[in-house]
C-alpha cells in the first residue's frame, strides 16, 4: 500500500447545505494533514439567454460566487486551514474534473456534496457528484 499524504483538497461550493458539509468534512480532514481547500463554485452559464444578457448574469453569479466562497474561507480560517478560492463558468461537472486533474494544482482529494442546488433531484446522488465520481482520477469523498 502506498502512504500518500492528503495535501490538497478540491471542495466544489454551491451554498447547498450538502456543500456546506462537505466543506465541514474536507476541514477536518485538512486540520489532520496540514492541507489546503481549495474551494470551487462554478455556475453552468447557457451560451446564449433571451431573457438576460450575459454582463447581468455575469455580475449576479460572480457575486453569488463570492459570497458562498467568503463564508467558506470563513469557516476554514476559524479552524486555521488554509483557504483558496476558484469561480469557474461552463458545464460544472466538467470544469471540477478539469480543475481536479490539472497537473499544476495536484490536488489529492475531492470533497463533495451528494446533492447541490439543482431542481432535478436524481435516484440517489445529485448529476454532478454522479458525473465526477465516475470520471475522477483522484478519490473522491462524498457526503451526505
Amino acid at each position: 500500500m502506498v502512504d500518500k499524504k492528503i495535501s490538497k483538497i478540491l471542495v466544489p461550493l454551491d451554498g447547498s447545505k450538502n456543500s456546506i458539509r462537505a466543506l465541514e468534512m474536507a476541514v477536518s480532514i485538512a486540520k489532520q494533514f496540514e492541507a489546503t481547500i481549495t474551494g470551487a463554485y462554478s455556475i453552468n452559464i447557457q451560451p446564449h439567454s433571451e431573457f438576460q444578457t450575459t454582463a447581468t448574469v455575469s455580475k449576479e453569479w460572480k457575486n453569488e460566487a463570492k459570497k458562498i466562497l467568503d463564508n467558506a474561507k470563513k469557516i476554514a480560517l476559524q479552524n486555521n486551514v488554509n483557504f483558496k478560492e476558484k469561480m469557474m463558468a461552463g458545464n460544472i461537472g466538467y470544469n471540477l474534473i478539469k480543475l481536479a486533474h490539472d497537473k499544476k494544482e495536484n490536488f489529492s482529494l475531492i470533497v463533495m456534496g451528494s446533492r447541490g442546488r439543482s431542481a432535478v433531484k436524481e435516484l440517489f446522488l445529485g448529476s454532478v457528484s454522479n458525473y465526477v465520481i465516475h470520471t475522477s482520477k483522484i478519490p473522491v469523498l462524498v457526503v451526505k
